[in-house]
């Protein structure tokens, strides 16, 4: 049974198809349409698939996205009428929302964040953020995804244009250093949601994916060098991927305790420490 409000009484084929004709009208993968509606791309599959029902806040940023009335996403405006556009709702669009909330468990910390600060910050009102957003567990899920989807889009972006696996993995080791106003502000927020997947099923299982997700592209990238004779034969990817990331993840825990003028020198020295242990364990002599 899905966690959120389920509206048992919409019509799920109708709404998955009029859904299915906004993601067609976006011209992008329905992975995109997920990552942009910040919803589980699995959760808009099975929507999709008639095997779960679409939620109201769900409908509601799909329908902000596809600048359509959510009215008609339901059935409840007739069918021969075109789609109408959305209409304005109070405050921020869903990613607005979702940055800025981001942005304010950076500075403070989840508990510290109320809906009436992340209002403020949209310049909209509380209710307009459970329009989209019911719940602080929702909200926080959604920001979690966003954080990880970013991170994957960064990282997808950085092995593009490396020449060569020794390459890729000096590219992921920069992208994970702490050195920018965007990555501390990003690696905060990835504290706060380790203590937050201790005690939230939810958030665990996100946590749980990104981890698995991030230790395979590793070890991907180690599988490549080995191939192509800029790792060590007998290198072993996951093993290597557990380790590299357990050590990034330390390194960067300690940067973040520090700041200014500190923090650069810790920066640095984490980001020698990682390319000295790749170099003595992974690079090829």
């Amino acid at each position: 049974m899905e966690t959120d409000d389920v509206l048992d009484g919409a019509p799920n084929a109708d709404t998955a198809a009029r859904v299915r004709e906004v993601i067609a009208a976006a011209a992008v993968s329905q992975r995109e349409f997920a990552r942009r509606v910040v919803m589980d791309p699995s959760k808009l599959s099975r929507s999709l698939s008639g095997t779960r029902r679409f939620t109201a806040a769900e409908l509601a940023r799909i329908a902000d996205e596809g600048r359509v009335d959510a009215g008609w996403l339901l059935g409840t405006r007739s069918r021969e009428k075109a789609p109408a556009p959305a209409a304005e709702v109070e405050g921020g669009r869903p990613l607005q929302i979702v940055r800025e909330t981001v942005r304010l468990i950076a500075e403070h910390g989840f508990h510290a964040v109320r809906v009436a600060d992340i209002a403020r910050a949209c310049a909209t009102s509380s209710a307009a953020i459970h329009y989209h957003f019911p719940g602080r567990a929702e909200l926080l899920e959604a920001a979690v995804r966003w954080c990880m989807d970013e991170d994957t889009a960064g990282r997808a972006a950085l092995l593009a244009e490396a020449d060569d696996a020794a390459a890729e993995l000096r590219q992921l080791i920069a992208l994970q250093t702490p050195r920018t106003a965007q990555q501390r502000r990003q690696w905060a927020v990835w504290l706060d949601l380790w203590s937050e997947a201790a005690r939230s099923t939810a958030v665990g299982r996100l946590h749980s994916e990104y981890y698995r997700q991030w230790r395979e592209t590793v070890a991907d990238v180690v599988r490549r060098g080995v191939a192509q004779g800029v790792f060590r034969a007998g290198a072993d990817p996951q093993a290597a991927a557990l380790t590299l990331t357990a050590l990034i993840d330390g390194l960067a825990t300690h940067v973040l305790s520090v700041s200014g003028p500190s923090a650069d020198r810790a920066a640095d020295a984490m980001h020698a420490a990682l390319t000295t242990h790749v170099t003595h364990t992974i690079l090829a002599p």
